[in-house]
């Protein structure tokens, strides 16, 4: 049984709290928030105590932390806990500056303790589906991978003025199936961006909309398109398409009914948020860090992998402020 310190008391580390509570081989035992009151209300749901961060970490009888806090705080306590002797799964993204980044890698592989980056769409059962036909070969030699991410409705400018911008934020978790799914980095990256759903965004000095192209080896393609208002809801599809044939995710629904008259036919909208759309890819996901720390093996989210979504957000970044393709190896020293 390991017991785990909770780093972050906010809405995802609500969603973490019930896995870990849930799972029979992790005990949520300390939970830790800037604001004490959303510790509190916490930690009495699910038996836990309150402490500081510090105090959690430097606790030798907690064997693993969940680092749920804000992005800013990421690669410092991955540091200190790593330095302390603890498994980590941290919330994406490693740092909001590669370098950054970078320099956590380094502070934290000579401790030799696990760290996992919580890429949660990895773990969706019909994404991870996808890749494994991939892989068997289903569809041959993969050509041509297209990703639509559309969120519901834009964030508060305030969060958008602290985000990282839509590539650092949100395009990352694209980038980072973009990675996972071809098996590398890519060599190119073609980015455009606006701001047509709300001008506050663009006069914060963000995108609201924006598409990206990615050029891996051999000439193979990615298209990932994001945008911060699907008024449907939480719109989250993958198509790919190989030399012997198509493979494709579809959204997941509100419920499988569909209304048939002579009017026509009807079906439920997209699941409304990641909340509800990735639920069961949030369970997935912890149940796979406890397998790894459990089983001393290589947990399937790195903290390299980390850094590799990271890169193609630089580059995206880069190429959309300057309006120009990017060559990831020259351009984006990590």
């Amino acid at each position: 049984m390991l017991k785990i310190g909770l780093l972050g008391a906010g809405r995802i580390g609500q969603v973490h709290a019930v896995n870990i509570v849930a799972h029979p081989q992790s005990e949520l035992v300390a939970v830790s928030d800037k604001f004490d009151d959303a510790a509190q209300n916490l930690a009495r749901v699910h038996g836990a105590v309150v402490r500081t961060s510090e105090e959690i970490i430097a606790d030798p009888a907690i064997d693993a932390v969940l680092i749920a806090t804000s992005t800013d705080t990421h690669a410092d306590l991955m540091e200190a806990a790593t330095a302390a002797g603890k498994a980590v799964l941290c919330e994406k993204p490693v740092d909001l500056d590669l370098k950054r980044a970078v320099d956590c890698l380094a502070r934290c592989k000579p401790h030799g303790k696990p760290v996992m980056v919580g890429f949660n769409r990895r773990f969706d059962p019909n994404f991870n589906s996808l890749k494994s036909a991939f892989d068997k070969g289903e569809i041959g030699k993969g050509e041509l991978l297209s990703i639509t991410s559309f969120d519901p409705a834009p964030p508060p400018v305030s969060y958008v003025k602290v985000s990282g911008g839509i590539f650092r934020d949100m395009a990352i978790h694209d980038f980072d199936m973009a990675c996972w799914i071809y098996g590398e980095l890519p060599e190119k990256v073609t980015a455009i961006g606006s701001s047509i759903v709300d001008p506050e965004i663009g006069k914060a000095g963000d995108f609201d909309t924006a598409i990206t192209t990615l050029e891996f080896s051999g000439g193979r393609m990615a298209v990932i398109k994001n945008s911060r208002r699907a008024a449907y809801g939480y719109d989250q599809r993958i198509e790919f398409l190989g030399s012997d044939g198509l493979l494709a995710a579809h959204n997941v629904l509100e419920n499988t009914v569909e209304i048939i008259t002579r009017a026509g036919a009807t079906k439920a909208k997209p699941e409304h948020f990641f909340l509800e759309r990735y639920a069961k890819a949030y369970q997935i996901e912890w149940n796979s860090f406890i397998e790894g720390v459990e089983g001393d093996t290589e947990l399937p989210v790195t903290l390299q992998d980390g850094i590799n979504a990271l890169i193609v957000a630089e580059a995206a970044a880069l190429s959309a402020r300057e309006g120009r393709t990017v060559d990831v190896a020259k351009e984006i020293p990590a």
